[in-house]
């Protein structure tokens, strides 16, 4: 059976099509009801489907183009990470003992799809209490990278980036604290952007069964995903903005401009290496291709600054911090565990695995003390972006990994170029952006000579979200970005 001509068109194209009549928004969900049920059963990226729902919402939104309405995501199939909150659908986070916590208000950020015109077509997958970059757990089981069904899509939005790889939509919805969703969208050759932290109130993507009420991410951000650079602002657009019932009662967004509309105008820095966690030959390789199209096309690029903070302090202040915020929701054994660990380091052990015991077991005090070291580091990060507009680097050390369900994270191991490191010091990478809280937006450059995604992360200056978006989509004009999956080209 054929593919439909729209199963991997833009959202901005397919809008397009739909204001033109040349298809209708029940079509598009009809398609991408029966591209799921074609597929899905390999790849499992759609965990929770509301088909019944979403032809209802289809046939609203075509009564309101018939009507001549027009709204940013009218009659567009949308898929929503399994994390938020959608009224009436299970929100597990994957935790076996919620497996019929069923939310009855949805997350503001689905509100805001929902008033902007989005067909929600169900829940994309996630691991366990969101804490993996693959996506499987005991409710719904485990989701395959389309472009190799014995790899991870990638986590914890993997469920998302593997639905936008399949062609199932054209836009979802991701969360990150720890690459969640850049390495989804690297390991899926998608699009993601990590906003600025707080640029999107997140009421409602919440654990069950805590109360879905205002909050304030430290590190955690939800933002969106896509094919194109493009469709990212357009879901941006829609999520963005402060809580009504918190910020927004005295806030309004306002976003800057990109700093440049036209690629050569751009100072950007590319780096490619950090001295804790290599990359393979397969990311380097991308980049140092993409750092000389860069180059050729007339942008200004330096591979290296005094002006770039240090990775490896970066790095091991992000491990304190990060988990410092996770640990505080371990349960007793799993807390006792790390304080017991935590008491045998020396304190020359300055490794990673040793700054995330540190973190997990870290009293009030010293987070404060750390939480000042991240404001030193948030003004490095502006002083750099005086000289540069945005910061080109990796996402992850390796294209998508084959899966690992071994249950002690602390045991598994990341080959790179034939050596073993800790599977949690990846976190190097997606932590360069997090920490500070600057907006960063992954794009792919293609596949590997295995048939393997393979991208960087943009990262740009803080609260300025649509630089990096419009870099990304200059590179993709320029240079190509999104590749289907030929196994699921029909």
């Amino acid at each position: 059976m054929a593919r439909s001509e729209w199963s991997f068109k833009s959202a901005v194209e397919l809008s397009a099509a739909l204001s033109a009549k040349k298809v209708s928004a029940v079509e598009l969900t009809q398609d991408a009801i029966a591209r799921i049920e074609r597929h899905d059963g390999r790849i499992n990226a759609i965990c929770v489907r509301d088909f019944g729902r979403a032809l209802v919402a289809a046939r609203e939104a075509d009564a309101a183009l018939a009507r001549g309405e027009r709204k940013p995501l009218l009659g567009l199939p949308v898929t929503i990470k399994e994390s938020f909150n959608v009224a009436g659908l299970p929100t597990t986070w994957g935790f076996v003992p919620q497996k019929d916590f069923k939310p009855v208000e949805d997350a503001l950020a689905v509100t805001r799809i929902k008033q902007a015109g989005g067909v929600i077509l169900g829940k994309t997958n996630v691991p366990v209490g969101l804490g993996d970059w693959q996506s499987y757990n005991d409710i719904y089981g485990t989701t395959n990278n389309p472009y190799d069904l014995g790899r991870t899509p990638g986590g914890s939005s993997g469920g998302s980036s593997a639905a936008l790889a399949a062609g199932y939509c054209a836009l979802a919805t991701g969360s990150d604290i720890g690459g969640s969703l850049r390495v989804p969208a690297f390991h899926c050759g998608v699009f993601a952007h990590k906003p600025t932290i707080n640029l999107c109130a997140a009421r409602g993507e919440t654990p069950p069964p805590f109360p879905a009420i205002p909050r304030e991410g430290d590190l955690a951000v939800i933002g969106p995903m896509a094919r194109t650079a493009a469709d990212l602002s357009l879901l941006l657009d829609v999520m963005a903005g402060p809580d009504p019932l918190d910020a927004g009662v005295a806030y309004k967004l306002d976003l800057p401009a990109a700093r440049h509309q036209s690629l050569r105008d751009f100072r950007v820095l590319v780096i490619d290496s950090h001295p804790l966690l290599p990359t393979d030959r397969d990311v380097r390789g991308a980049i140092e291709k993409l750092a000389t199209d860069l180059a050729k096309a007339g942008v200004t690029v330096a591979r290296e600054s005094p002006l770039l903070p240090d990775f490896v302090e970066t790095s091991r202040l992000y491990m304190r911090m990060l988990l410092s915020f996770l640990g505080a929701f371990f349960l007793p054994d799993e807390l006792a565990d790390a304080q017991a660990r935590a008491s045998q380091l020396s304190r020359e052990d300055r490794s990673l695995g040793a700054e995330r015991l540190r973190g997990i077991t870290a009293s009030h005090r010293a987070w404060v003390l750390d939480a000042g070291s991240r404001a030193g580091l948030r003004a490095q990060w502006r002083a750099l972006f005086k000289s540069f507009d945005a910061v080109i680097c990796p996402i992850m050390p390796t294209p998508a990994f084959p899966h690992d369900h071994s249950p002690d994270q602390s045991l598994r191991r990341i080959s790179i170029d034939g050596k073993d490191y800790p599977y949690s010091d990846q976190l190097a990478w997606p932590g360069v952006a997090t920490l500070p809280g600057l907006p960063a937006t992954a794009a792919p450059l293609g596949l590997t000579k295995d048939g393997l995604p393979v991208g960087v992360q943009i990262v740009g200056p803080w609260l300025e979200d649509r630089t990096p978006l419009k870099l990304a989509e200059l590179i993709e004009r320029e240079f190509g970005g999104f590749v289907p999956p030929k196994r699921f080209d029909d």
